[in-house]
């Protein structure tokens, strides 16, 4: 160790010997010539000359040791004057190394905790005072205490159980209380909830006859005409049977003539509103067609959004359908109508051919009529010319690329030669799509629409209630992704005749004759519908029916035995269909499967 105020001249050394220094210090005091350099960095070796004799003098090699590791700080203080951090002593000798054994090694003592608890009892030193010779002690706040009447064991259990007995009848009373209110607001819920399904049924009974009334005032679509048809062949039956059981003889002819000439009447009104709501319905058609024309490309990607993309042809196709929606307009001014069809005339313009040679005379012809002040009514006929021609301008491919995906006649005509079919009826070549082919259909028949005049003629049939039924049946066997499919080779001649023959028209369960509140459901939810896995019931028994998990504990032998009966008459029916009969075997064989795996014993140790 160097003193302060020593030089390391005066230090003596050997050869070779190691001197070990933390921290040298260089000052002005032994080193006046030299100044102190604050960020000197210590070499690993240096050279140290040390004088041996008065005038000999020898020099040593000092090899500089860093420590390999940094030391723990054991805690220390800081001068909040200077800023010197002051740290407590810590060994400077090089920690030995332990020997890595690749076992994680923990001490038993050091971690597991031995606790006893021993209860001492401190002494309290007491003393007492008594009345003596002397010494006088107030016996005011002192009490009497007379011992009281000896309580047995078995008078003390008595006493504790009858105690016992008497909370245990309160407590119970208490239950009881709990349970019957419980009972009180159930039944409360449950009356509440009746009388909301009663008045919910009553609204939707209501409402349904209400647009039944709408439908046969303002007829539509097929479905209304189906139903007005429907609603004649009633009345006139209704009529006959009045008539014929009234009069006889040349009163009842006379009745029967009356009765033909306002059924020919009504014929007549129907007819009317049938006109007027297909020039209103392809009205929409034309512009249901034109706005699916200019609709953007879409496209879902894999994280669900939709991307839309506009292209040259839906850009074009919007614009003509801009075109067209305009010049359909009747309630426009004057000035906006000479717009429009200016408009219209520089955009067929762009292409020379007979037919936007033919709109721009009708154009012309327009607007000269117009300046010459002549009335909108007598100008009707020209502006449906006009749309027309342009109508078909649009539906013309060379002018509207984007019309060619959706028009029905393909542009190659030799694809016709592939989906056309010859009606009997009509006698006309039609697509295949245009003619009603029910599942037990061997031959192409009648297209629609012959069946459906004759249908208007002779039947008068309204479809609507079998129809809701199979698309409420579709829509259901789609939620289940089973891939279903003898659900979607049915139609509605199908399912009527399995609801008319089969099931009565009626519900299964509660008899109910209404065909709008009457659904079809799987009889065995985990097969796929068929006429042979089905039954008809009510839309709440039918929620009911598919909540349930054993079809033998919930209904009694006998039901499920009618049941059965039915499914074996439709399987009788439809057996006689080449497009059901796979299915039909198919299904047999499965059911054969599962009656083999129930009756037939697993050995132990054997894996299915």
């Amino acid at each position: 160790m160097v003193e302060d105020n020593e030089t390391l001249r005066r230090t003596r050394a050997n050869f070779d010997e190691i001197i070990q220094s933390e921290e040298l210090y260089l000052d002005q005091e032994h080193f006046p010539g030299k100044a102190v350099q604050q960020d000197y960095h210590m070499p690993d070796l240096i050279t140290v000359r040390v004088q041996t004799d008065s005038d000999s003098f020898q020099d040593v090699i000092v090899k500089i040791e860093r420590p390999t590791y940094q030391k723990p700080f054991l805690g220390g203080f800081k001068n909040t004057i200077t800023g010197i951090e002051f740290h407590n002593a810590g060994s400077q000798t090089i920690p030995k190394k332990r020997l890595e054994k690749g076992i994680q090694l923990f001490c038993r003592e050091t971690q597991t905790v031995f606790e006893k608890n021993k209860p001492q009892q401190t002494r309290n030193t007491t003393s007492t005072q008594m009345t003596k010779i002397g010494v006088y002690v107030s016996n005011v706040t002192d009490k009497l205490v007379i011992p009281g009447k000896y309580l047995t064991a078995e008078e003390y259990h008595k006493r504790r159980l009858e105690a016992v007995i008497v909370l245990q009848k309160y407590f119970r009373r208490w239950l009881a209380v709990n349970v019957v209110q419980n009972l009180r607001e159930e039944k409360r819920l449950r009356l509440a909830w009746e009388a909301q399904e009663e008045l919910r049924r009553k609204k939707e009974k209501e409402e349904k006859l209400r647009r039944e009334h709408e439908r046969r005032l303002n007829p539509k679509t097929k479905d209304d005409f189906e139903l007005l048809y429907h609603a004649l062949e009633l009345w006139r039956q209704e009529e006959t049977e009045r008539i014929n059981r009234t009069f006889t003889g040349a009163e009842r002819k006379a009745a029967f003539c009356g009765l033909l000439e306002q059924e020919v009447q009504l014929i007549a009104s129907i007819g009317k509103h049938k006109l007027n709501a297909d020039e209103e319905n392809q009205q929409k058609a034309i512009l249901c067609f034109l706005d699916k024309c200019a609709q953007p490309k879409r496209w879902r990607a894999y994280d669900g959004k939709v991307t839309e993309m506009d292209t040259q042809y839906t850009l074009r196709a919007r614009e003509l359908f801009e075109i067209y929606r305009s010049i359909s307009m009747n309630d426009i001014l004057k000035e906006e109508r000479i717009d429009v069809l200016l408009t219209l005339r520089r955009t067929v313009k762009e292409h020379e051919c007979k037919l936007t040679q033919e709109i721009v005379e009708l154009i012309d012809r327009e607007v000269d009529l117009m300046s010459r002040e002549v009335k909108e009514c007598n100008l009707e006929g020209l502006r449906k010319r006009i749309c027309t021609l342009f109508l078909q301008y649009i539906k013309t491919p060379k002018f509207n690329p984007e019309v060619a995906r959706i028009l029905k006649v393909p542009q190659d005509p030799l694809k016709l030669y592939k989906n056309v079919n010859f009606c009997h009826g009509c006698e006309s070549y039609l697509p295949s799509n245009e003619f009603p082919v029910p599942a037990n259909s061997c031959t192409i028949g009648r297209c629609r629409l012959c069946c459906k005049l004759d249908n208007e003629a002779r039947q008068r049939e309204a479809f609507l209630k079998y129809k809701l039924i199979l698309e409420n049946l579709r829509k259901s066997e789609a939620d289940y992704q089973d891939d279903a499919k003898i659900v979607f080779l049915v139609q509605h001649q199908d399912l009527q005749y399995m609801i008319e023959n089969i099931w009565g028209c009626q519900s299964a369960l509660s008899a109910c004759s209404d065909l709008y509140d009457l659904v079809m459901v799987r009889w065995d939810k985990q097969h796929e519908w068929s006429p042979w896995n089905t039954i008809l019931l009510t839309k709440d028994e039918a929620d009911a029916h598919l909540k349930l998990c054993s079809l033998e504990k919930a209904y009694e032998e006998a039901f499920i035995h009618r049941i059965n009966h039915k499914h074996i008459r439709a399987k009788y029916y439809y057996a006689q269909i080449p497009a059901m009969a796979s299915f039909l075997h198919r299904s047999d064989n499965q059911a054969i499967a599962n009656e083999f795996l129930i009756a037939t014993p697993i050995p132990t140790g054997t894996k299915t």
